[in-house]
């Protein structure tokens, strides 16, 4: 048996707790560790019941806040201010189509990208918005409606891990905020991305930022003793036991699978391992192990996405992260992981005294963002990635056609920002119009359930999956009644 023990005993409805990621292991809800599964489908011709399973990933950018669409994808300045952007408009690749000031390199790749300017929703709420956003409207706007995110909808259809790699299939890419505004923040887009009614199995697996050297809070390394009890106890039980607290960071993930794999070198050179154990120890420390090192990345890659050198918060301040999370959700997209989530804080410009304004928010934030979305479209392109991977743009709502008088727009839920990228669909175009105001839609509305009918379009055979037998009612419902944005499909 191989497991990654957290050290926490909480267990789901269905009795399995999140040290099944697993025993890296058990796919599915089967009790197979991962050896045995791969002993059991090396003697299996394999099943038709994935057969609606597409070669496609999802890389969803969260811009939580509630990210202004008229400063991002429709600065709509044919019309006088405030209707307008605050920080102007850059020309794109498309023609006749700008962006916000602030998106200088990202419109160099507006060509590669579909703009959607009749996104909307009932809900002006931060904690509700992230649940209706991220659960594609399955709360229907109810704080005590059941809902589960897309995320977690996608990997109980497809499965909680990758079969060929051992990858969770759903992740959720956070940093450790400092600023207060950013922890409630990136506590609403942990509760968005829940698994709800599923089941905890389902969830996703949360990547968070590793400490600074130096940093406050900053965790010590555990002893070599400590170290090395984990590398001797490999031969009984094939176990890495990382701490709960630990398992996010992936600093120290990195040295428990160096332990690990000086543990597999030993048991290798004396014979003690079965062929379906050394595919497993194969699967993990190379699935995993490359995935969270950057170290073989070229050093000019890395500097194209790198986002540190510009600080982002209001009252504290951090150095952004975005470019690093950017660059490694394409990496665990390579790794075989499914569908992450990245989530980028922030974008709550009220101009009050937990928030920026509208000119200095976008000129902090809006700059990263055009770093580090810029070199992902830039990156995936090159490997050939393109129709593989959608990326999703999207925030909680947006914001105020209006500017509030010290300088900052308010929450929006009637118009807010949408984007996709690849993954195959229809780009190169702008979807829907805003009315004169920039504050309505003026075409049909694109609402959060034709978002996650457009993502399941494109990761599922929608007719395939219609015919498979044995899921949920709720499931096969939300299946059946799939309403993608057609002008993309």
């Amino acid at each position: 048996m191989l497991t990654l023990d957290t050290g926490t005993a909480s267990k789901d409805c269905t009795g399995h707790s999140r040290r099944d990621f697993l025993r890296v292991g058990a796919l599915g809800m089967s009790a197979l560790t991962l050896p045995q599964f791969l002993a059991a489908k090396s003697a299996s011709a394999g099943s038709t019941q994935t057969s609606f399973i597409k070669d496609k990933a999802v890389v969803l950018l969260y811009l939580s806040g509630g990210a202004s669409h008229i400063e991002t994808f429709n600065p709509n300045m044919d019309v006088p201010a405030p209707f307008c952007s605050m920080t102007g408009e850059v020309k794109t690749s498309l023609k006749g189509v700008t962006f916000g000031g602030t998106f200088p390199k990202l419109a160099r790749h507006a060509h590669e990208m579909a703009m959607i300017r009749s996104f909307a929703h009932p809900v002006g709420g931060h904690e509700q918005a992230h649940v209706h956003v991220l659960s594609g409207g399955l709360d229907s706007g109810k704080p005590d409606r059941e809902f589960f995110s897309i995320g977690s909808m996608y990997a109980r259809l497809r499965g909680t891990s990758n079969p060929k790699t051992g990858m969770p299939t759903y992740g959720l890419l956070t940093e450790k905020e400092v600023d207060g505004q950013y922890r409630k923040e990136l506590g609403r887009v942990v509760k968005g991305s829940a698994p709800g009614s599923l089941g905890g199995a389902y969830g996703p697996l949360n990547y968070e930022g590793e400490d600074e050297e130096g940093a406050k809070g900053g965790r010590k390394r555990r002893s070599r003793k400590s170290r090395n009890k984990s590398s001797r106890s490999l031969m009984d039980d094939m176990k890495l036991t990382i701490k709960a607290d630990r398992l996010g960071n992936r600093k120290a993930l990195l040295g428990e699978l160096d332990t690990l794999r000086r543990g597999f070198d030993r048991h290798q050179q004396f014979g003690t391992l079965d062929k379906y154990q050394e595919q497993a120890y194969d699967l993990v420390l190379g699935s995993a192990g490359k995935a969270f090192d950057l170290s073989g990345e070229d050093p000019k890659l890395v500097q194209a996405y790198d986002t540190s050198r510009m600080m982002i918060g209001h009252k504290v301040f951090r150095k952004s992260t975005l470019g690093k999370q950017m660059l490694m959700a394409r990496r665990l997209v390579e790794a075989g992981c499914g569908f992450i989530t990245v989530h980028s804080a922030g974008w709550d410009m009220h101009a009050d005294g937990n928030n920026p304004g509208m000119i200095k928010g976008m000129n902090m934030l809006g700059s990263t963002l055009d770093q580090a979305v810029s070199a992902f479209l830039a990156d995936v392109r090159q490997r050939g990635l393109s129709d593989k991977i959608l990326l999703v743009i999207t925030g909680d709502f947006g914001r105020t056609p209006t500017i509030n008088k010290r300088g900052g727009r308010d929450h929006w839920a009637r118009l807010g920002t949408l984007a996709f990228a690849g993954g195959g669909l229809k780009m190169g175009q702008v979807v829907g119009r805003a009315d004169r105001r920039n504050g309505e839609p003026d075409s049909d509305a694109v609402t959060p359930r034709h978002m996650m009918d457009t993502i399941l379009h494109t990761v599922f055979d929608m007719g395939a999956l219609r015919l498979v037998s044995g899921l949920p009612r709720d499931l096969m419902g939300l299946v059946e009644s799939a309403n993608p944005i057609h002008a993309l499909v």
